[in-house]
C-alpha cells in the first residue's frame, strides 16, 4: 500500500471514529415525577455518556418526538400519568415508520397483570416496576443500547438499510432456527419481547400460568424441500390458527424459531367454562389443525406445563420442560418409535402414520412436479 492510500486509510478512520463520538445514544424519559426524571436523567449522561431528554406529560413527549430530526434510540415511560396514559403513547408511538423498531421500556409502580398485558400488547419492550434499582434499569437500558448499536452495525455494510430491506422483502430468506416476527397476529409477542414478559411474571410473582409449545411437524424437511417462502407461509398459518383456537383464552404465545411456538396461558377458564389443565393441549391441538387447511402441514402439541414458581431461572426451566417435550415426541414419531411418557405429550388423535408421508409426497408434488415426484418415489 502506498503513503498516499496509507494516509488516505487513517484519515477516513479518523473520520469514521469522530462520527461513532458524535452519534451518542438518544433516550427520551417520560414521567410525570420530575424527581424521577431528575435521577434517570443525570445518572445516565453522568455514568453512560447518553444525551437524555425528558417530558413530564404523554403530549409533551409526542410533541418532542414530532419535532426531532433523528428519532431516540430508547423511549421509557411511565404507564399513569395525567391525560394520556404511557400506553396509550406507546401505541402512538408505534403506529410512526420510525418507532416501530425502537426499544421502549416501561417503568412504572403498577405491578398488576393487566397493565403488564397492555404495555405488552401495545408494542413494549421491557417492563421495569417502581421502586427500580438503578443498576437494573440501567443494565436493561444497555440492553437496549447494544441492540441499537447492532442495527447501526448493519446498517454500515455495504448495501444501504433500505437496499436491504428490499432485497430482504424480495427475496424473504431466513435460517431455519430464525424466530421470524408475525404482524397483524392478536396475542403474539416476538422472541426478546416474549422472554422479558415472562420474566415480568416470575418478578410480579404471577402465578396459576401453563406454557403450551406448538410444533410444525417435520418442520427442519419442509424449510428444506419447499424453501424459506413456503416455510413463512406455513408458520403464518399456524401463528393464525393459534391466535383463533386461543381467543377464549387469556394467554399471549410467541415463535421461537425452529419451527416451534409457545402459548402462555394464564388459568384454565374461557369463555364458554374451565377445564382441567391437561385437557388444554388436547383443546388447543384439534382447534388449531381444525383451521389449517394445508394438508402439507401437521403440528404437535405438549401437555401444559404449570409456571407457577418464584424465580426467572424456574419460568426459563417450565418454558424449557415444554419445549423438550414437544421435541420428544417428535423424534419418537421419526424414529417410529414408541411415544414419551404420556404426561409429556399433548393429544395425538389426529396424527396417524400416513400424515407424515402426505406431507411428504405433496411437498415434493409442488416442488418437481408429476414427473420428478414420481421418480423420487
Amino acid at each position: 500500500m502506498s503513503v498516499a492510500d496509507q494516509s488516505k486509510e487513517r484519515f477516513q478512520e479518523k473520520l469514521r471514529q469522530t462520527a461513532e463520538e458524535e452519534t451518542k445514544f438518544r433516550v427520551l424519559v417520560v414521567d410525570d415525577e420530575l424527581s424521577i426524571l431528575e435521577l434517570v436523567k443525570t445518572a445516565l449522561e453522568t455514568l453512560e455518556d447518553f444525551d437524555v431528554l425528558t417530558a413530564s406529560s404523554a403530549a409533551d413527549a409526542f410533541e418532542i418526538i414530532l419535532d426531532e430530526d433523528v428519532p431516540f434510540d430508547c423511549v421509557v415511560l411511565d404507564i399513569q400519568m395525567p391525560d394520556i396514559d404511557g400506553i396509550e403513547l406507546l401505541a402512538d408511538l408505534r403506529v410512526l415508520p420510525e418507532y416501530a423498531e425502537t426499544p421502549v421500556l416501561m417503568l412504572t409502580a403498577m405491578s398488576d397483570r393487566e397493565y403488564i398485558d397492555a404495555a405488552f400488547h401495545a408494542g413494549a419492550s421491557d417492563f421495569i416496576n417502581k421502586p427500580f434499582d438503578f443498576h437494573e434499569l440501567r443494565s436493561r437500558i444497555k440492553c437496549a443500547h447494544e441492540l441499537v448499536q447492532a442495527r447501526r452495525e448493519a446498517a454500515k455494510s455495504t448495501e444501504t438499510l433500505s437496499e436491504l430491506k428490499l432485497r430482504t422483502s424480495r427475496t424473504g430468506q431466513f435460517n431455519f432456527d430464525d424466530p421470524i416476527s408475525m404482524r397483524d397476529v392478536d396475542c403474539f409477542l416476538r422472541y426478546i419481547e416474549f422472554d422479558n414478559y415472562t420474566s415480568q411474571l416470575a418478578r410480579a410473582k404471577i402465578f396459576g400460568s401453563y406454557a403450551v409449545s406448538v410444533m410444525l411437524h417435520d418442520a427442519k424437511l419442509f424449510y428444506d424441500l419447499a424453501g424459506t417462502a413456503k416455510f413463512h407461509d406455513a408458520i403464518q398459518s399456524i401463528a393464525f390458527s393459534i391466535q383463533r383456537a386461543t381467543e377464549e383464552f387469556d394467554c399471549v404465545f410467541s415463535y421461537r424459531g425452529s419451527g416451534i411456538f409457545l402459548i402462555v396461558v394464564h388459568g384454565t377458564r374461557s369463555s364458554g367454562g374451565s377445564l382441567k389443565s391437561m385437557n388444554l393441549g388436547e383443546l388447543f391441538g384439534a382447534r388449531i389443525r381444525s383451521y389449517i387447511d394445508d394438508d402439507r402441514i401437521e403440528v404437535l402439541l405438549s401437555n401444559p406445563v404449570p409456571m407457577s414458581v418464584l424465580s426467572r431461572t424456574a419460568v426459563k426451566g417450565a418454558i424449557e420442560k415444554s419445549v423438550t417435550a414437544v421435541k420428544q415426541l417428535e423424534e419418537a414419531l421419526q424414529n417410529c418409535s414408541e411415544f414419551p411418557q404420556a404426561e409429556n405429550i399433548g393429544h395425538l388423535a389426529a396424527m396417524k402414520p400416513q400424515s407424515e408421508k402426505r406431507m411428504y409426497e405433496r411437498v415434493l408434488h409442488d416442488l418437481f412436479g408429476e414427473e420428478s415426484y414420481l421418480i423420487s418415489r
